[in-house]
């Protein structure tokens, strides 16, 4: 039953029972010797009795509609308060205070919003911390499978590569009167030999963790190129000095600096290669250089995943990466990044 309804029923039954106590303290006051004298006297044709009892119920009606309405706005007041509760919008100084218990419910309803809000704060913090301590793990195991990709590369097919550049040196080599076809396909695989073993080189260092650790720009770059030196056979040289870069930079220019390596192992058939970094008017900058076969930068600008990577790097840092490069010349790569705040930083 509606409140409505039943409000009605209870402003009803209140009538009739104020009537009933009326009547029976007005007998006992006044008793009548004739009692056919209530039922003979009549107002607007009908007896009194039948006037007052019809009067009565009229009057608890809409005394019992009138509760039943007002009492049913408080609570669509009271409704509209959850609901608002519930999407999070909820607003003391908007409710309606029309009784002084319906200023103690809208507290209630604020302090729950503030609760709610907190727990809901602390929910999402504990959902990013999980997230990230996720993406760490996931980190750890990439670079721990890397690494094993790296080692089996290197003891496995690296080392059949070589053998078979040997073996095949071997017989171009040996004292057998090869014909012109025979020599000049021997040597074809010889060079797709050499070829695979610089593109393994190239896939070794992709593998290699790339992260500096505790090491500077200038000793994690130095490291790698004294490796390159034994393993790769062309000539590589470099001048670096100490920058003054953070350790977030200096991670995503060795990455710059290790992807552009790669590249130059793998497509450029290059016999030299020079690396630059230094410090100049506020700038960090790196230049890679070789003397390869160069390519087309207008084409490689939608197809190079490489070159695109490093300019998105390059980006996240606010450096500028310019790449130029010409035909059986060379190509030259160099990425400026701007010092900013290292003294106010060293202060605060």
């Amino acid at each position: 039953m509606s409140i409505f309804k039943r409000s009605i029923g209870s402003g009803i039954l209140a009538s009739l029972l104020v009537i009933a106590m009326s009547f029976a303290l007005f007998f006992v006051a006044f008793p009548l010797d004739n009692w056919q004298a209530l039922w003979n006297m009549r107002v607007f044709e009908l007896p009194i009795v039948l006037d007052i009892l019809i009067g009565a119920l009229f009057l608890g009606s809409v005394i019992g509609a009138w509760n039943g309405w007002y009492w049913k706005q408080r609570f669509k007041e009271l409704e509209s308060g959850l609901e608002q509760l519930q999407k999070g919008t909820f607003k003391e100084e908007e409710f309606p205070i029309v009784l002084c218990e319906m200023k103690q419910v809208a507290e209630k309803l604020s302090a729950t919003q503030r609760y709610l809000m907190e727990q809901t704060k602390i929910s999402q913090k504990l959902v990013d911390e999980r997230v990230e301590d996720q993406e760490k793990k996931m980190e750890e195991v990439i670079s721990e499978e890397r690494n094993r990709l790296a080692r089996e590369l290197h003891d496995s097919v690296s080392q059949e590569l070589f053998a078979a550049s040997m073996m095949v040196s071997a017989i171009t080599e040996g004292n057998v009167n090869w014909d012109d076809l025979t020599a000049k396909q021997l040597q074809q695989v010889e060079m797709m030999i050499q070829q695979s073993q610089l593109e393994m080189r190239a896939l070794l260092l992709h593998l290699r963790p790339v992260a500096l650790k505790d090491k500077s720009l200038t000793d994690g770059m130095k490291q790698l190129l004294e490796e390159l030196k034994q393993k790769v056979p062309i000539e590589v040289t470099w001048k670096m000095e100490p920058v003054p870069l953070s350790k977030g930079v200096e991670d995503h220019l060795f990455r710059i600096f290790q992807e552009s390596v790669s590249n130059t192992l793998r497509h450029s058939k290059a016999r030299s290669l020079d690396i630059w970094l230094n410090e100049r008017d506020g700038f960090v900058i790196l230049r890679v250089m070789d003397d390869g076969i160069g390519f087309d930068l207008e084409e490689s600008q939608s197809g190079s995943y490489g070159l695109q990577n490093m300019k998105e790097r390059a980006a996240e840092v606010g450096a500028t990466l310019r790449v130029v490069s010409i035909p059986n010349q060379g190509t030259r790569l160099e990425v400026r990044v701007p010092i900013i705040g290292t003294e106010g930083d060293e202060n605060d």
